[in-house]
Protein backbone atom coordinates (compact mmCIF):
# COMPACT_ATOMS: atom_id res chain seq x y z
CA UNK A 1 0.00 0.00 0.00
CA UNK A 2 0.88 3.56 -0.53
CA UNK A 3 2.02 5.35 2.49
CA UNK A 4 0.71 8.39 3.24
CA UNK A 5 1.37 11.66 4.78
CA UNK A 6 -1.82 12.92 7.06
CA UNK A 7 0.28 16.55 7.05
CA UNK A 8 0.61 16.34 3.28
CA UNK A 9 -2.70 14.40 1.75
CA UNK A 10 -4.97 15.13 4.74
CA UNK A 11 -7.33 18.18 3.39
CA UNK A 12 -7.63 16.33 0.13
CA UNK A 13 -11.36 14.46 -0.10
CA UNK A 14 -10.88 10.81 -0.48
CA UNK A 15 -14.74 10.36 0.02
CA UNK A 16 -17.19 10.36 -2.83
CA UNK A 17 -19.79 11.85 -0.87
CA UNK A 18 -17.79 14.81 -0.57
CA UNK A 19 -16.63 14.72 -4.01
CA UNK A 20 -20.14 14.05 -5.71
CA UNK A 21 -22.13 15.75 -2.55
CA UNK A 22 -26.28 15.89 -3.55
CA UNK A 23 -27.60 19.15 -3.19
CA UNK A 24 -30.87 20.45 -3.48
CA UNK A 25 -31.71 23.10 -6.33
CA UNK A 26 -34.34 24.19 -8.63
CA UNK A 27 -34.38 22.28 -11.61
CA UNK A 28 -36.36 23.40 -15.49
CA UNK A 29 -38.41 20.32 -15.96
CA UNK A 30 -39.61 20.45 -19.71
CA UNK A 31 -40.85 18.05 -22.60
CA UNK A 32 -41.74 18.42 -26.61
CA UNK A 33 -45.17 16.93 -27.48
CA UNK A 34 -45.17 16.53 -31.10
CA UNK A 35 -48.24 17.94 -33.06
CA UNK A 36 -49.28 16.77 -36.27
CA UNK A 37 -50.95 19.17 -38.77
CA UNK A 38 -53.65 17.15 -39.22
CA UNK A 39 -54.82 16.64 -35.94
CA UNK A 40 -57.59 18.50 -34.39
CA UNK A 41 -57.16 18.39 -29.99
CA UNK A 42 -55.35 16.28 -27.97
CA UNK A 43 -54.31 12.54 -28.73
CA UNK A 44 -54.09 9.73 -26.41
CA UNK A 45 -50.51 9.68 -26.34
CA UNK A 46 -50.08 12.87 -25.49
CA UNK A 47 -52.80 12.49 -22.68
CA UNK A 48 -50.89 9.63 -21.90
CA UNK A 49 -47.16 11.19 -21.81
CA UNK A 50 -48.47 14.91 -20.69
CA UNK A 51 -49.85 13.07 -17.58
CA UNK A 52 -47.05 11.22 -16.65
CA UNK A 53 -44.96 14.42 -16.84
CA UNK A 54 -47.18 16.15 -14.47
CA UNK A 55 -47.02 13.83 -11.77
CA UNK A 56 -43.67 15.11 -10.91
CA UNK A 57 -45.44 18.81 -10.65
CA UNK A 58 -45.45 19.84 -6.70
CA UNK A 59 -49.16 20.92 -6.30
CA UNK A 60 -48.14 22.69 -2.78
CA UNK A 61 -45.20 24.47 -4.17
CA UNK A 62 -47.87 25.72 -6.93
CA UNK A 63 -44.96 26.86 -9.57
CA UNK A 64 -46.37 28.21 -12.75
CA UNK A 65 -46.38 25.79 -15.75
CA UNK A 66 -45.47 27.34 -18.57
CA UNK A 67 -47.27 26.23 -22.04
CA UNK A 68 -45.46 27.35 -25.27
CA UNK A 69 -47.25 27.04 -28.65
CA UNK A 70 -45.23 27.38 -32.17
CA UNK A 71 -46.10 29.58 -34.02
CA UNK A 72 -46.00 30.32 -38.18
CA UNK A 73 -45.21 26.35 -38.25
CA UNK A 74 -46.93 23.53 -40.76
CA UNK A 75 -49.27 22.68 -37.35
CA UNK A 76 -49.46 26.05 -36.29
CA UNK A 77 -53.86 25.24 -35.82
CA UNK A 78 -53.75 22.10 -34.84
CA UNK A 79 -51.00 23.30 -31.99
CA UNK A 80 -53.25 25.85 -31.00
CA UNK A 81 -56.48 23.37 -30.40
CA UNK A 82 -54.59 20.84 -28.48
CA UNK A 83 -52.78 23.27 -26.31
CA UNK A 84 -56.29 24.18 -25.53
CA UNK A 85 -56.51 20.21 -24.39
CA UNK A 86 -53.45 19.99 -22.28
CA UNK A 87 -54.75 23.25 -20.09
CA UNK A 88 -58.03 21.11 -19.52
CA UNK A 89 -55.96 17.78 -18.48
CA UNK A 90 -53.73 19.92 -16.11
CA UNK A 91 -56.26 21.56 -14.17
CA UNK A 92 -58.19 18.48 -13.91
CA UNK A 93 -55.06 16.97 -12.68
CA UNK A 94 -55.18 19.44 -9.81
CA UNK A 95 -53.13 22.58 -11.14
CA UNK A 96 -54.46 25.83 -10.57
CA UNK A 97 -55.42 27.89 -13.65
CA UNK A 98 -53.73 30.59 -12.79
CA UNK A 99 -50.98 29.25 -11.76
CA UNK A 100 -50.84 27.74 -15.87
CA UNK A 101 -49.04 30.35 -18.40
CA UNK A 102 -49.52 30.27 -22.30
CA UNK A 103 -47.18 31.38 -24.75
CA UNK A 104 -45.39 31.37 -27.92
CA UNK A 105 -42.53 30.57 -29.94
CA UNK A 106 -41.66 31.01 -33.43
CA UNK A 107 -40.93 28.18 -35.62
CA UNK A 108 -37.99 27.99 -37.02
CA UNK A 109 -39.71 26.16 -40.27
CA UNK A 110 -42.65 27.08 -41.84
CA UNK A 111 -42.96 24.00 -42.94
CA UNK A 112 -42.28 21.55 -40.40
CA UNK A 113 -44.88 20.67 -37.38
CA UNK A 114 -43.23 22.06 -34.16
CA UNK A 115 -44.13 20.46 -30.77
CA UNK A 116 -46.07 21.97 -27.97
CA UNK A 117 -43.21 22.67 -24.77
CA UNK A 118 -44.52 22.11 -21.40
CA UNK A 119 -42.06 23.44 -18.48
CA UNK A 120 -42.33 23.90 -14.80
CA UNK A 121 -39.79 24.82 -12.41
CA UNK A 122 -39.38 21.96 -9.79
CA UNK A 123 -36.80 21.21 -6.76
CA UNK A 124 -34.40 18.47 -7.01
CA UNK A 125 -32.00 16.35 -5.68
CA UNK A 126 -28.78 16.69 -8.11
CA UNK A 127 -25.17 15.77 -8.23
CA UNK A 128 -22.52 16.98 -10.88
CA UNK A 129 -22.63 15.37 -14.17
CA UNK A 130 -20.36 11.97 -14.46
CA UNK A 131 -17.75 11.17 -16.64
CA UNK A 132 -14.17 13.07 -15.43
CA UNK A 133 -11.15 11.25 -16.26
CA UNK A 134 -8.79 13.89 -15.26
CA UNK A 135 -6.02 10.84 -15.02
CA UNK A 136 -5.31 7.77 -16.21
CA UNK A 137 -6.40 4.81 -13.82
CA UNK A 138 -3.54 3.29 -14.11
CA UNK A 139 -0.58 5.51 -13.91
CA UNK A 140 -0.97 6.45 -10.14
CA UNK A 141 0.84 4.80 -6.95
CA UNK A 142 -1.17 7.13 -4.40
CA UNK A 143 -3.79 4.55 -3.75
CA UNK A 144 -7.09 6.95 -3.47
CA UNK A 145 -10.25 6.54 -5.47
CA UNK A 146 -10.37 8.16 -8.99
CA UNK A 147 -12.33 11.46 -9.82
CA UNK A 148 -15.63 9.58 -11.00
CA UNK A 149 -15.65 6.54 -7.93
CA UNK A 150 -19.22 7.14 -6.61
CA UNK A 151 -20.54 9.78 -9.36
CA UNK A 152 -23.43 6.94 -11.01
CA UNK A 153 -24.16 5.76 -7.26
CA UNK A 154 -24.99 9.84 -6.08
CA UNK A 155 -27.00 10.14 -8.85
CA UNK A 156 -28.90 7.22 -8.66
CA UNK A 157 -29.57 8.02 -5.28
CA UNK A 158 -30.43 11.55 -5.53
CA UNK A 159 -32.99 10.79 -8.74
CA UNK A 160 -34.49 8.15 -5.91
CA UNK A 161 -35.50 10.67 -3.66
CA UNK A 162 -39.20 11.47 -3.96
CA UNK A 163 -39.08 14.89 -1.35
CA UNK A 164 -35.76 16.26 -1.73
CA UNK A 165 -36.35 17.31 1.76
CA UNK A 166 -35.52 14.82 3.49
CA UNK A 167 -31.93 15.68 3.25
CA UNK A 168 -32.33 18.51 5.45
CA UNK A 169 -33.42 16.94 8.39
CA UNK A 170 -36.03 13.68 9.36
CA UNK A 171 -40.01 15.00 9.23
CA UNK A 172 -42.56 15.92 12.11
CA UNK A 173 -43.71 12.80 13.81
CA UNK A 174 -47.27 11.73 14.20
CA UNK A 175 -49.02 12.02 17.37
CA UNK A 176 -48.89 9.00 19.47
CA UNK A 177 -51.48 6.83 19.48
CA UNK A 178 -51.53 5.79 23.10
CA UNK A 179 -54.52 3.80 22.95
CA UNK A 180 -52.87 1.48 20.36
CA UNK A 181 -49.53 1.64 22.66
CA UNK A 182 -51.25 0.69 25.79
CA UNK A 183 -52.86 -2.61 24.00
CA UNK A 184 -49.69 -3.87 22.79
CA UNK A 185 -48.29 -2.88 26.53
CA UNK A 186 -51.20 -5.34 27.91
CA UNK A 187 -50.12 -8.14 25.22
CA UNK A 188 -47.26 -8.45 26.27
CA UNK A 189 -47.80 -8.50 29.67
CA UNK A 190 -50.52 -10.93 29.43
CA UNK A 191 -48.86 -13.57 27.20
CA UNK A 192 -47.94 -16.64 28.23
CA UNK A 193 -44.45 -17.78 29.26
CA UNK A 194 -42.56 -18.92 26.42
CA UNK A 195 -40.38 -22.13 26.69
CA UNK A 196 -37.60 -21.89 24.51
CA UNK A 197 -36.30 -25.17 25.51
CA UNK A 198 -39.12 -26.78 24.59
CA UNK A 199 -39.96 -24.89 21.59
CA UNK A 200 -36.01 -26.08 20.28
CA UNK A 201 -35.86 -28.14 17.48
CA UNK A 202 -33.01 -30.67 19.00
CA UNK A 203 -32.79 -31.51 21.92
CA UNK A 204 -29.04 -31.62 23.46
Amino acid sequence: CAQRDSVTVGAIPDDYRTNHPIVIAEKNQKIDLPVGAGDRGMTGSQRDTLSGFLDGYDRSAAPAVTIAIPVGSANEIAAAAASRDFVRLAVASGIKRNRIVMTSYQSASAEASAPIRVAYISVKAQTDKCGRWPEDLVETSENKHYADFGCSYQNNLAAQMANPADLLGPRKQAPIDAEQRGKVIDGYRNQPFFDWEAEGEVSY
